[in-house]
């Protein structure tokens, strides 16, 4: 199987020690290619997560993570977050840490809280920085101060980072809390890898195969659909029932396979996937990496099983979605749904942003339809017509009225009331489907 420059490079990359630093000149003379290439492999390893580029320090191989270590930072990652400099021990910026202290307090008393692997936020206290890296702990320094040459000595000898940054130490704070939290809801997204049935387990042909070989899997497996690959396991088409009827059984595959068919990466969301299939009337979608390499399968039923797990799994992070449907009143009033307007569902004029206003009755019709159909369902088609302003701390009644409800489909009215005047309407067409 013939891999390209850029995949050998990754590859070199991905061998290289922890904490090693690279260079876009290094990797085109270590791998005898062109600066542009080692540079766009560079870029694409940082993507993945192998590599972390930080200004005046360059780029250094980093750990990475796994996804149920994600809400634990590199002091790589917070030299980018706060636009920090990085005063010395850069050889230790690919390190991990576990926990973040706040300098606020007398130094006996901060020494306490720090250990090794944490990260002592603190202001221009020269002591603080010596003892914290004695204890094995990064240091930021707060306020754009610097630190003495024997603290960055030391840093330099424990391979701990000690990083400065003009920000305050609040703001610091809430930055590095704000992108832990991010992870967090990432974290939380369910993504096609997490599901797939990996390429060991998953039916596969080969368009040189003959049809008698889909006989074969299929009195193996008891599934009709195979993705077809080639001798680079490159995804090619894919092959069901209804392709093969009418064929000699020692007819190619690829004579009868549906050329070009729609896949999905390792790191698409599972709801972006069951959006795709239901829309496209798929049951099974080939996942792929990005060189149409065949990784695994995963199935609509898969997908099912996946969505219902998502809904009740208790939310970590909270996301706009959350914010807006935790205002929504459990109990309707003669078919309303009624709603609290708080500041985070505002713009700045302090009026129902339009992008929570789609939320709110979105929320609302998906609600209305559950209660008549037991299933799930993928928005479609929504028109929305915002009538007047609705003003901060109001309460908004949303009322849902089913204008169609079939088995495959559901057509909501909806509209928005405040104070009893009519704010706003919005017209919802979903796809429905039944839970396996």
């Amino acid at each position: 199987m013939t891999i390209t420059k850029h995949e050998q490079i990754l590859q070199y990359i991905e061998s290289l020690p922890i904490g090693e630093k690279i260079s876009v000149r290094q990797i085109a003379k270590e791998m005898g290619v062109s600066e542009g290439t080692a540079y766009r492999a560079i870029k694409d390893a940082e993507t993945k997560g192998y590599v972390s580029t930080i200004e005046r320090v360059g780029t250094i191989r980093i750990e990475q993570k796994k996804k149920e270590n994600i809400e634990k930072l590199t002091y790589a990652e917070v030299v980018n977050i706060v636009d920090g400099q990085v005063l010395g021990g850069k050889e230790g910026l690919h390190k991990t840490l576990n926990k973040f202290v706040i300098g606020a307090m007398k130094l006996e008393a901060m020494m306490r809280y720090t250990g090794a692997g944490n990260l002592l936020i603190v202001g221009n206290r020269t002591k603080a920085h010596e003892l914290a890296l004695e204890a094995g702990a990064g240091v930021l320094i707060t306020g754009g101060f610097d630190t003495e040459e024997h603290v960055k000595r030391l840093a330099d000898e424990r391979q701990l980072p000690i990083i400065s940054t003009s920000y305050d130490t609040f703001t610091v704070a809430t930055m590095i809390n704000r992108a832990i939290y991010d992870q967090l809801i990432k974290k939380e997204i369910v993504l096609v890898e997490d599901i797939l049935t990996p390429f060991e387990k998953t039916a596969y042909l080969y368009v040189t195969d003959p049809i008698e070989r889909w006989y074969e899997l299929n009195r193996e497996t008891k599934h009709s659909r195979f993705p077809v690959i080639d001798q680079q396991l490159k995804v090619q088409g894919i092959v069901t029932a209804k392709d093969i009827m009418g064929y000699e059984r020692d007819v190619l595959i690829e004579k009868v396979m549906t050329k070009h068919p729609i896949t999905v990466s390792g790191k698409t969301s599972v709801a972006s996937a069951s959006h795709m299939m239901v829309w496209e009337g798929i049951e099974v979608l080939p996942v792929v990496d990005e060189y149409n390499r065949l990784q695994g399968i995963i199935s609509r039923q898969d997908v099912l099983k996946a969505l219902q797990m998502v809904q009740r799994q208790p939310q970590v992070g909270e996301t706009i979605d959350d914010i807006v449907t935790t205002q929504f009143l459990t109990e309707t009033v003669d078919g309303f749904f009624r709603c609290n307007i708080t500041p985070q569902m505002t713009n700045h004029l302090g009026t129902l942003s339009y992008g929570v206003f789609t939320t709110i009755v979105t929320e609302a019709a998906t609600r209305a339809l559950r209660l008549h159909k037991r299933g799930d369902l993928v928005v479609e088609n929504i028109t929305i017509y915002f009538i007047k302003p609705v003003q901060i701390d109001t309460v908004i009644d949303i009322k849902p009225k089913l204008l169609e409800i079939g088995r495959k489909f559901g057509k909501v009215d909806v509209e928005v009331f405040n104070e009893g005047t009519l704010v706003g309407k919005a017209l919802m067409m979903c796809q429905l489907f039944e839970r396996q």
